[in-house]
């Protein structure tokens, strides 16, 4: 059976059903949230494979996730859809024995981009939030920028600024984090632009890097034993994997040093990752270190560690076949390759990569000055309710449609 087609045919299960949208509470484990549903802790986690555990152990507080009731009884839990990424997500159903399973399966999303242009009267971040209501807009705006451009004494009232960034959609809804893909602001009678290049990374209108933060490898001279993706159909299990890290193979008790300086936000024992501290930096960055032997004396939640710090030693706590840190780097909530950013520098493009850049701030620089020219406006988006109601083809239809296929 094709995966793709799979996840369709079980969306198609939503017969007879409503679905109900929530957001995970800060607080809340996996385990907890099947205890307080009333669901198989045995089946839906302690059967499941090593990977399946760990991965339950990165939802994200905050995410929205939904449950399909029965529209018959209420009480009745037919469905549940976490995302825990942008490609894939948990999902937990009731096969036609009546017995809870659990998968993981990609996101069906949509993407669009997006522009809008606006007046500056007192700030960008206040204005932003004003004129559109989203704080994730105006975070990214000044995330871009902050390197680059001082907005307390650089703006003026009537300046004015362009966005162009992209939404992600699921199930209707934006989800996640927006991407600015290139922006531009007046200060004065001079446009400042700003580009996201391949490599996940802000450019000037020179093609000179402008973000600041960077990290180093939590461990030197680590080889790398498994590399990060966000969603991969493994030919033999015949199920999605995802590795939202790095990891690093090193002999037991090698230190493992703070990837970036930063604040701590948790550091205790998981049952998937072990000993686990997790990092919060600036510009929305956040970095996971799992499988501790033991954390460095004085660790603990709250302290502020420096780049390059020792915080913990490699080991083979929780769910772990061997020695190894599994490092994990999420941006927002979002999940991205830390190989990418470990090994960038701060750089001004050149040879092939500049002609490129430049192709793309061509397009870019039209786009923007256009929205300049005919102040865009933001279009807000429609208001869901919190309750659907969905009538579909029944799952015995849709595994017949399986078997036919």
């Amino acid at each position: 059976m094709k995966p793709l087609l799979l996840f369709f045919l079980l969306v198609s299960f939503l017969n007879a059903s409503h679905v109900e949208d929530f957001r995970w509470k800060s607080n809340e484990t996996y385990l907890m949230f099947l205890q307080r549903l009333g669901l198989p802790q045995k089946d839906l986690y302690y059967n499941l494979d090593k990977e399946d555990q760990k991965m339950t152990e990165e939802i994200r507080s905050g995410v929205n996730y939904q449950i399909v009731l029965d529209d018959k009884n209420p009480k009745q839990i037919e469905q549940i859809l976490i995302p825990m990424s942008d490609e894939l997500q948990i999902h937990i159903y009731k096969d036609k024995n009546g017995k809870y399973r659990f998968e993981t399966i990609p996101i069906i999303q949509s993407k669009e981009t997006k522009a809008f242009t606006l007046r500056i009267d007192h700030s960008p971040y206040y204005d932003i939030v004003k004129k559109t209501g989203s704080k994730k807009l105006a975070t990214i705006f000044m995330q871009a920028y902050k390197h680059s451009l001082d907005f307390k004494k650089g703006v003026r009232k009537g300046d004015r600024l362009a966005m162009l960034y992209e939404q992600k959609y699921r199930l209707s809804h934006p989800f996640s984090m927006p991407i600015l893909k290139a922006s531009v602001i007046e200060l004065g009678k001079k446009k400042h632009f700003l580009y996201l290049g391949d490599d996940e990374r802000y450019y000037d209108e020179r093609g000179k890097q402008v973000e600041g933060f960077l990290l180093r490898r939590p461990i030197r001279g680590a080889r790398i034993t498994s590399r990060f993706t966000r969603k991969r159909w493994h030919p033999v299990l015949h199920k999605y994997r995802a590795h939202l890290g790095v990891d690093f193979g090193a002999r037991s008790g090698t230190p493992i040093h703070a990837a970036g300086s930063g604040r701590i936000v948790f550091a205790g024992y998981t049952r998937g990752y072990g000993n686990l501290i997790k990092i919060r930096h600036q510009d929305g960055y956040l970095t996971l270190y799992a499988h501790q032997k033991k954390f460095r004396r004085g660790i603990r939640r709250g302290k502020y560690v420096k780049k390059g710090q020792v915080i913990g030693y490699v080991g083979s706590t929780g769910l772990s076949t061997g020695p190894h840190l599994h490092f994990g780097l999420y941006k927002n909530g979002r999940a991205i390759n830390p190989l990418r950013v470990v090994q960038v520098t701060v750089k001004q493009l050149r040879g092939k990569k500049l002609k490129a850049f430049k192709r793309l701030k061509k397009n870019y620089d039209e786009s923007l000055l256009l929205h300049l020219q005919n102040n865009t406006p933001y279009i807000k988006e429609p208001k869901f309710q919190r309750l659907c109601y969905c009538n579909n083809p029944t799952a015995k239809e849709s595994e017949d449609e399986s078997r036919n296929d």
